[in-house]
């Protein structure tokens, strides 16, 4: 059986950034635009876009020879959403510009607020705007409270994530329980490159993922695992949601690890050295203890379901690890779906849907009518499907594999996950509660950035985030009190690029049942009192 992970030949492209050494924007920086500068094709108003030159990035429209399983609309809405995303960030680079050649001056205060409010809708702090010669403002704060306040304004937009409710007619959600799955958690590794996960790569109703957490190498804690399982079932028994608890369902955990095509020796999980099989292998020996612990903690035949995806970050194709007869994964049983995706591109719709199902089924081991796995065979030929129109997504918008091979991360958020706004490469995602139970995720976060940002002279934006809900009295403050607790253990553990004008951070916690707006909190950068942020209490 081959079903080896393919590499393609392929070059990895730099975006050079760049932001000053000092507080404001270096010579080198004024002559060179450089953040977050990705080419932006032009919206459609929903419908497909004719092609524009070959080579270009984000070639629009869908191509006439596009594969039997493509999703053109929802690829255009996807695509569309790609692009508000990404003007939203680039705006700043042009923007901070300006603002960096007005930080001097007896009006400089009033010039630089009026950029604000003209071009990013929003106001600085105005004490943040009180500078002199020998102490100049800020300009690294700027930029980064301006890549929050961009966030915040996507976050508060609420893209439509709704098509994925519906494959084929049928609602995803109803097909999912028919196959035998009440409740799905995904644990894709922290690296930017998956922020898209659920939304673009996998193509899940977000209705039935009730947990979507990252972690540095998807090493997701088993316990917090269990935790979050014993809140899914507790519902059901006592709720009846998402349905009863004497249903033949189980809850889902998969497993997100990923490498590269082009440069697998690099370009793969930093977390693992970029070892695919390390990384591969350290997840399915994770997942295979959380489903351990569930069923040795819980009586009455408690047990999960477990499934293992490797993503190649480079062109987004997925290999699904299929389980056996007996639910059990291994490292060298999968279905790489762009071999699929060759195989198939020239069937009809029904007849590459049947071959998936077929394919799965031999590598499963079982007849294509074996009832005992005809429910994960079923849902991992559906992600198998869906990947199919996002590979062909990139092929479309990218060339087939994209132009930032690497990390471009506009930020890192810590805390709890922001599942609203998707995109690959949005955030470094890596969520803990202490910097204690997450200082190895957010050390590779650091070390990332340190090469993408300090190495280009841009500072690293880091956001903290808590959700909470408003039916739990006293939820509110204690998210709060958590968020700013974590923003002093990051600023503590990271002194040195606090007090050298590196790092930045930023709190905000969100009321998880009513979806409600972002709520920023004034954390450290708002309360230095002209010392330094961090706990050196150094003058600034």
């Amino acid at each position: 059986m081959s079903n080896l992970l393919s590499t393609q030949p392929g070059k990895p492209s730099a975006s050079k950034r760049q932001f000053g050494a000092g507080d404001g924007w270096s010579a080198g920086a004024r002559a060179q635009v450089g953040f977050n500068t990705f080419p932006v094709a032009p919206t459609t108003g929903g419908q497909a876009p004719a092609a524009t030159t070959a080579g270009a990035h984000m070639t629009p429209g869908t191509p006439a020879t596009g594969h039997p399983l493509q999703d053109t609309r929802h690829n255009i809405r996807l695509l569309d959403q790609e692009n508000e995303i990404k003007r939203a960030f680039t705006d700043i680079e042009a923007i901070m510009v300006d603002v960096g050649g007005a930080i001097t001056g007896e009006d400089a205060a009033e010039r630089i607020q009026a950029i604000a409010q003209a071009r990013l809708g929003f106001e600085f702090p105005r004490d943040w705007l009180n500078g002199s010669w020998s102490r100049p403002v800020n300009v690294r704060r700027l930029f980064a409270y301006s890549v929050f306040k961009a966030f915040e304004k996507l976050a508060a937009r609420k893209f439509d994530r709704q098509y994925a409710e519906w494959s084929d007619g049928e609602s995803a959600p109803e097909l999912i329980q028919k196959w035998g799955f009440h409740a799905i958690d995904i644990t894709p590794c922290a690296d930017g490159r998956l922020s898209g996960v659920v939304d673009y790569i996998l193509r899940v109703p977000p209705t039935v993922v009730t947990s979507r957490k990252s972690f540095a190498g998807a090493m997701f804690d088993v316990e917090e695992s269990v935790r979050c399982w014993a809140d899914v079932e507790l519902r059901r028994h006592r709720e009846g949601v998402p349905n009863a608890a004497d249903e033949p369902t189980r809850y889902l955990k998969i497993g997100v690890y990923h490498t590269s095509s082009s440069d697998p020796s690099h370009e793969g999980c930093a977390a693992h050295g970029s070892d695919e099989r390390q990384a591969a292998q350290a997840l399915l020996d994770r997942v295979n203890a959380f489903q351990q612990a569930v069923e040795n903690s819980y009586c009455c035949g408690a047990t999960v379901a477990t499934l293992l995806i490797g993503v190649d970050t480079d062109t987004d194709a997925i290999k699904v690890h299929i389980p056996d007869a007996a639910g059990a994964l291994s490292l060298d049983r999968y279905v790489d779906n762009a071999d699929m995706f060759e195989t198939t591109r020239s069937m009809s719709r029904e007849q590459a849907k049947d071959a998936i199902r077929a394919t799965v089924a031999r590598v499963a081991g079982v007849a294509d009518n074996d009832a005992a796995t005809e429910g994960m065979r079923w849902f991992a030929g559906y992600l198998l499907k869906n990947n199919m129109a996002q590979i062909e997504y990139v092929r479309a918008y990218h060339d087939g594999r994209y132009p930032d091979l690497g990390h471009t991360e506009r930020f890192i958020t810590v805390g709890d996950s922001f599942d609203d706004v998707q995109m690959r490469n949005l955030a470094y995602q890596a969520q803990m509660e202490t910097v204690e139970e997450g200082a190895a995720d957010m050390d590779v976060g650091i070390k990332i950035f340190k090469g993408l940002n300090i190495k280009n002279d841009l500072p690293v934006p880091v956001f903290v985030h808590f959700q909470y809900s408003g039916a739990v009295p006293g939820a509110r403050e204690r998210a709060v009190a958590r968020g700013l607790r974590l923003e002093q253990a990051i600023r503590d553990r990271y002194a040195g690029l606090v007090s050298h004008k590196w790092l930045y951070t930023f709190v905000s916690v969100r009321d998880q049942a009513g979806a409600g707006p972002i709520e920023m909190i004034e954390g450290a950068e708002f309360n230095t009192n002209g010392k330094c942020s961090c706990s050196c209490q150094k003058k600034d």
